[in-house]
């Protein structure tokens, strides 16, 4: 018999149990002499009563039933039904197993949902060839503040910035490159887009690298005649997405989540106009020294400067 250090009865313990028991004593009364449960005083006494003294000895906590790998033939069978939109039950019924044995199958082969039957599209990746052949533009919306929210500080009473208002950043970055350049607008209107656009491509043009497609979203903004004018006076083609199917755009989409969660929300920045503040020095940071996964962990920069020995000067 082996006793754990906080055991509350052992077999003397349970022995004493069942000789109040018989004695007459309330199985309650018991149980807060013992320091047990009611419920505990009641196995003891009716195991000593089906078992008598054997009853009372520790017993094995090895199960009844030991779980056995279904069979690979049913498993093959089980997935083939599901291929053919069988539900789980009509599977059991007829693969002769419960229906937690074909759900435990099926979730093991990614096949628990209707949906997971449907053949979805591949992804198809491209990547341009030469810096400045397409950049990609989308918009993010920000909530302006004038002090740090409950999130930050744990109180719900303050930290309250009504009317401040929104801000949006306007994103591009480089296809090949996926060099970034971000400027703070205060709304998302045609006019802001078409100066960014400007100042994007002004950018990019300081570092050597001339602009010749530009691929935005169905953004009215992107849609307006006054965009389609800048691009022809730039003399950029225009590339929208096909309606809703973001990942057309996915570069762009990219760099966004990466911005909020290194940038936007990487610190608590006691109001909106420090969190602007920050921007330049973390879009520096992220074209001139953070690797990328998407281009061999290499820093944006570096696939410029194969094209630019004089790229190098221009760090700051």
């Amino acid at each position: 018999m082996n006793i754990h250090k906080n055991a509350r009865l052992t077999l003397l313990g349970r022995e004493r149990i069942v000789r109040m028991a018989a004695a007459g004593t309330p199985s309650a009364v018991i149980a807060r002499a013992a320091g047990v449960s009611l419920k505990t005083v009641q196995k003891w006494i009716a195991r000593f009563a089906a078992e008598g003294m054997a009853g009372l000895a520790d017993r094995s906590s090895r199960p009844h039933r030991l779980h056995r790998p279904t069979p690979a033939g049913q498993v093959e069978q089980i997935i083939a039904l599901r291929r053919q939109r069988l539900s789980g039950q009509a599977i059991a019924k007829q693969a002769d197993v419960s229906p937690a044995t074909v759900s435990r199958i099926l979730r093991r082969a990614r096949l628990s949902r209707m949906r997971d039957l449907v053949p979805t599209e591949p992804a198809r990746r491209y990547e341009r060839a030469r810096p400045g052949e397409l950049i990609h533009l989308d918009i993010k919306k920000l909530n302006r503040f004038r002090e740090p929210g409950h999130r930050v500080t744990g109180d719900r009473s303050g930290g309250r910035s009504v009317g401040a208002g929104w801000e949006f950043a306007h994103v591009c970055i480089d296809d090949a490159s996926r060099l970034a350049f971000v400027e703070m607008k205060p709304d998302e209107k045609a006019l802001s887009a078409v100066a960014f656009l400007r100042a994007a491509v002004a950018y990019y043009k300081g570092l050597g690298v001339t602009v010749a497609r530009v691929m935005t979203d169905n953004g009215s903004c992107y849609k307006a005649h006054a965009f389609r004018h800048a691009c022809r006076d730039l003399g950029l083609r225009q590339i929208r997405t096909r309606p809703y199917t973001p990942r057309t755009n996915g570069k762009a989409e990219r760099f966004i989540q990466t911005a909020l969660r290194e940038w936007a929300y990487a610190r608590p920045y006691p109001h909106s106009d420090r969190r602007a503040e920050e921007l330049p020095r973390w879009l520096h940071h992220y074209n001139w020294h953070r690797p990328h996964g998407g281009i061999q962990a290499k820093t944006p920069i570096s696939r410029l400067a194969l094209d630019n020995d004089n790229l190098l000067t221009l760090h700051i």
